[in-house]
């Protein structure tokens, strides 16, 4: 293996397969090409690329030192499978899941190669667009010890930030992303649905809303937490907070959820004004209160 310039093969010609691909392309990386189960896709993904479409995993193999296996994550052990009868020796094996560990290779070292996760923290949602943004996004990457240093080595031409995460750790961090992404639409979406009950239309409650909404996104991005918050918990209005609850009791999941998030900025709120006596909000918002 050329551990400085390793050849790069994809399995799987989805978003994150096309995206990864050019992205490596503009970074100088050596990608050989895909194989798809569906041909025409991995046509189309080495024409972004400029690179091949395999016919076989085995010719794919015979060419790469390093494989991303790009697949949706249920897809991935079958894969692994396949490529375990072909002869893995010095490969390195990398599939793009945040919820799995490199630990989905089982048996990798007896065959001579090495597994490895390597993750973007980010929404890839057009595959031929969204390689023009994933230069902002970091990276986690796990796996193999003695694979590191070439995983290292190819974060480090991307230019992304990244961290190593043990196996353990992966579905945790998992669910921390999924948090500040997609169940913040779940709250959008509860937050549109209250704006259409005092009758707004969909398109008015998103003109009202998404100003709102991506002003303090960026906010947040900017300054953390604590300096973002606004509202009635950052003033401790117990007042408000109160009423909210009583405009909500009628639907159980969204005053749960305000609830919860609630207790959530209580938390910031106490350390950021220490002096503050927030326990008539904490009784409001208790779970267990009805």
């Amino acid at each position: 293996m050329n551990k400085h310039d390793p050849s790069i093969g994809f399995i799987g010609a989805g978003r994150v397969g096309f995206t990864l691909g050019r992205f490596f392309c503009e970074r100088g990386l050596n990608v050989s090409g895909y194989f798809s189960r569906t041909h025409a896709h991995a046509c189309e993904a080495a024409g972004f690329t400029k690179s091949k479409a395999y016919t076989s995993l085995g010719e794919l193999l015979h060419d790469c030192d390093m494989i991303f296996i790009t697949t949706h994550d249920a897809a991935i052990p079958e894969v692994y499978n396949e490529l375990s009868g072909l002869g893995l020796t010095d490969k390195i094996l990398c599939h793009c899941s945040g919820a799995l560990s490199a630990g989905v290779f089982n048996g990798i070292k007896d065959r001579g190669a090495y597994g490895c996760s390597v993750h973007p923290a980010f929404a890839v949602s057009d595959r031929m667009l969204s390689y023009r943004e994933i230069h902002k996004a970091f990276f986690t990457i796990e796996g193999d010890p003695e694979a590191m240093p070439v995983i290292k080595s190819l974060m480090e031409r991307l230019k992304n930030p990244y961290q190593i995460i043990s196996a353990e750790n992966k579905v945790k961090y998992h669910a921390a992303l999924a948090m500040s992404s997609n169940l913040v639409i779940g709250l959008y979406h509860m937050a549109r649905e209250l704006l259409t009950e005092c009758g707004f239309s969909e398109d008015g409650a998103r003109l009202a809303l998404n100003p709102l909404f991506l002003n303090n996104a960026e906010s947040l991005a900017a300054r953390g937490c604590a300096d973002a918050l606004t509202g009635p918990v950052d003033r401790n209005d117990a007042g408000t907070v109160k009423k909210h609850l009583d405009a909500l009791s009628g639907s159980r999941d969204t005053l749960d959820a305000y609830k919860a998030l609630s207790r959530e900025l209580i938390k910031i709120t106490e350390k950021k004004y220490p002096e503050r006596d927030y326990t008539v909000l904490k009784n409001l918002t208790d779970k267990e209160k009805k």
